[in-house]
């Protein structure tokens, strides 16, 4: 296996695990945050930021980057790493969930998926073997197989034969896939919230040699009580001795939760999205910055918190930056907020080394203002 992964420790009171992965460019800690970059740059922010935040593993799109520059571009660069500047780890989706999410006509057939370009209209064909071709030219550590993400809800018809297809898909993958000594690759768990496909599906892709695993198809958005629901049944059929990764799911609560029920490893764009409108994580829930109490307020932006941002400026700057629609203020608390959830992991890994993860959740729901029934 070119991923490795080592079980460190278990939560005694809770499927939360602390662990190892190793891949070809970095080794890091799990549970992990991955910042996505999109088309090959987390918005607004420099690799070397990134890194100061304790950012080890990033996520590419694949989709994005087929058709903007082409993966035979980033190849002849020397492929995403080197064509990005990131020495880190870095993981690619399979442009599945973009063909699901963007396309909004697209004809499913068991070759692949044809569709229409989200922007230009222009007629795209994506298969799982395509998909594969895509990521063996990124070069990325961690690759994702090409799925389908059902819509929610779906009838249990068409989760069945969804799934199976997901499974063929997978099957085609792991043929196609050309750089095994280099690159790894992960199978996806579909199933909805059916339990008894979840568990056939995951069953199914744990016979195949891959890498590791995904949870796919949640949050798409099903309630959080039944998010959490399938995960805490559908871990328990992934392998101890690979990495489980929740596809999509960023927020902090739902970090939290994912932990609790044996996540190792999650992404989400949502750090620098809610930046761009200036949001902002804290110790005590997200502030809105563009709010007038913020106007005189010249303290940081969160006092316990350790990144570049919260040690020089201070919330009444960083209103007058975004009222004003200026690109540093967005780089500020993008900065902010992806050491925010860096750190939070950090946290979480602490709190599991030392038995004390629950705690640590309940007093981080408490703080942050997280219900059982609302997310943040």
């Amino acid at each position: 296996m070119v991923i490795k992964y080592q079980l460190v420790k278990k939560d005694p009171r809770s499927m939360a695990r602390l662990g190892v992965v190793t891949t070809p460019h970095s080794t890091f800690e799990t549970p992990m945050f991955m910042p996505v970059g999109t088309q090959a740059t987390v918005k607004t922010m420099s690799p070397e930021e990134l890194t100061d935040c304790g950012a080890k593993i990033i996520l590419g799109n694949t989709y994005h980057l087929w058709n903007q520059p082409g993966h035979k571009i980033i190849e002849e660069a020397g492929g995403l790493h080197k064509f990005m500047n990131w020495n880190g780890s870095i993981l690619t989706d399979s442009g599945g969930f973009q063909v699901f999410s963007l396309a909004k006509i697209r004809d499913i057939k068991e070759e692949g998926v044809t569709f229409k370009h989200h922007k230009s209209g222009a007629k795209l064909f994506l298969s799982p073997e395509l998909a594969m071709e895509i990521q063996n030219s990124l070069g990325s550590d961690i690759m994702m197989s090409f799925d389908e993400c059902p819509p929610y809800p779906a009838t249990r018809e068409y989760m069945e034969k969804s799934v199976e297809r997901t499974i063929r898909w997978a099957k085609r993958g792991l043929d196609a896939h050309k750089n095994k000594d280099t690159q790894g690759l992960f199978g996806i768990v579909q199933g909805g919230e059916y339990k008894d496909i979840r568990k056939h599906c995951a069953e199914e892709l744990t016979k195949l040699p891959f890498d590791g695993y995904s949870i796919g198809g949640l949050s798409v958005g099903e309630p959080k009580s039944i998010q959490n629901e399938i995960l805490e049944y559908t871990t328990p059929y992934l392998p101890e001795d690979k990495p489980r990764y929740l596809m999509g799911v960023g927020s902090p609560g739902a970090i939290l939760d994912g932990v609790e029920r044996g996540v190792d490893m999650f992404d989400c764009v949502l750090s620098t999205r809610i930046a761009r409108h200036g949001t902002a994580m804290t110790t005590y829930g997200r502030m809105l910055l563009k709010n007038k109490e913020f106007e005189r307020d010249f303290t940081p932006l969160d006092p316990e918190c350790d990144c570049y941002t919260c040690k020089n400026y201070t919330r009444a700057y960083l209103r007058h930056l975004i009222k004003a629609d200026e690109v540093f203020g967005q780089r500020l608390i993008s900065i902010h907020n992806t050491r925010f959830l860096l750190r939070l992991m950090e946290n979480i890994r602490q709190a599991i080394r030392e038995d004390r993860f629950l705690e640590f959740k309940n007093e981080f729901y408490q703080k942050y203002g997280i219900t059982d029934d609302k997310d943040f």
